[in-house]
């Protein structure tokens, strides 16, 4: 009952945040900005994702540097820096010089990630400076074509009368495809076998192989795949079916009503960048996933194109911590 009332209470994004403050946490003050925030950016600006090539993150990443630097007239790179389910590259922007020229791509995986990593070098929620959502998409439950479960039901049933025989590919330790996962057998009353892999994609490819029965994928990468017939969609983890896979039930309609993951991707800058960097920043992202191009790309992939104000994002990552130290200390799932 508690995780489903979080679960409820995690889609209720726009609540004001608590206040952030500084005390005790040792971070620097930042110097006189306002000169220097009219001049920005005057040089190459950073985006780090946190994921290996070829999953949904890598992707939002690069379109979005794309379109955002035609406006703000520099050079966006993305930088990749895999690890620990995107905490290495959350560290390090949390980490850098406050100054809007290194940004994060912020994954769902960010809240869940913190609640079983318990020696991170950073806040992660006061950490950062929150900027904008980008996309919201659910995950799909996926098997092979030729598996003899037609319905998430019958995975469920599987896993019932089989404990921890059933194997799940993850993409990774801590990712929120891992969390989901743990999620569902906690709330069907089961156990499933987890297999960890280096990312989406690879998960992917060894479900394909026969290396383990199913994966909860992004819909990015899931659709694609259902649409070439290479594997069979058994649920959906919004709330209701998806509207660009209206023919796949979702997991609240199969057994467990209420069940809803909502993964997201965001940019965040580390705590104490200029307010008028942030809101700069927050207006180039608007126009960004606003450009056909970018929002039909977005779309075709299954996401819903969204932005929100700093302060919803703030509280998007505050709520959906609470839920997954929940799900983590039920699981029992805590990592160094």
């Amino acid at each position: 009952m508690m995780i489903m009332r979080l679960l409820r209470s995690a889609a209720a994004l726009f609540v004001l945040p608590a206040a952030l403050t500084l005390a005790g946490t040792g971070l620097k003050p930042a110097p006189k900005w306002s000169a220097y925030a009219q001049d920005y950016p005057n040089r190459l600006i950073k985006l780090i994702q946190g994921f290996p090539p070829g999953g949904n993150v890598e992707f939002v990443a690069r379109l979005l540097a794309h379109e955002m630097s035609k406006s703000l007239g520099q050079t966006i790179i993305v930088e990749s820096k895999p690890g620990q389910a995107g905490s290495l590259a959350a560290e390090e922007v949390a980490n850098a010089e406050p100054d809007g020229y290194t940004l994060l791509l912020v994954a769902g995986s960010h809240p869940a990630t913190a609640a079983i990593y318990k020696n991170l070098k950073y806040d992660p929620v006061a950490g950062f400076a929150w900027i904008s959502t980008t996309s919201f998409y659910p995950f799909v439950v996926c098997v092979r074509s030729d598996a003899k479960w037609q319905s998430f039901a019958d995975l469920i049933a599987a896993a019932r009368s089989s404990p921890e025989r059933i194997s799940s590919g993850t993409a990774g330790n801590g990712s929120i495809a891992h969390m989901t996962t743990e999620l569902i057998a906690k709330t069907a009353g089961v156990k499933f076998l987890s297999v960890p892999y280096r990312g989406e994609a690879p998960a992917i490819t060894g479900l394909l192989g026969g290396d383990v029965d199913f994966v909860i994928a992004t819909a990015a990468l899931a659709i694609p795949q259902v649409h070439s017939g290479l594997v069979k969609a058994l649920a959906v983890t919004s709330k209701s079916r998806w509207k660009d896979i209206p023919n796949i039930a979702a997991v609240s309609e199969q057994g467990l009503p209420g069940f809803e993951v909502i993964s997201w991707s965001g940019v965040a800058a580390p705590v104490r960048t200029p307010q008028p960097i942030i809101e700069r920043l927050h207006a180039e992202i608007e126009k960004a996933i606003g450009a056909p191009d970018v929002r039909g790309k977005l779309e075709a992939a299954g996401s819903e194109v969204r932005a929100t104000t700093p302060a919803e994002m703030r509280a998007l990552v505050d709520r959906q911590m609470r839920m997954w130290n929940e799900v983590a200390r039920e699981a029992r799932i805590e990592l160094e």
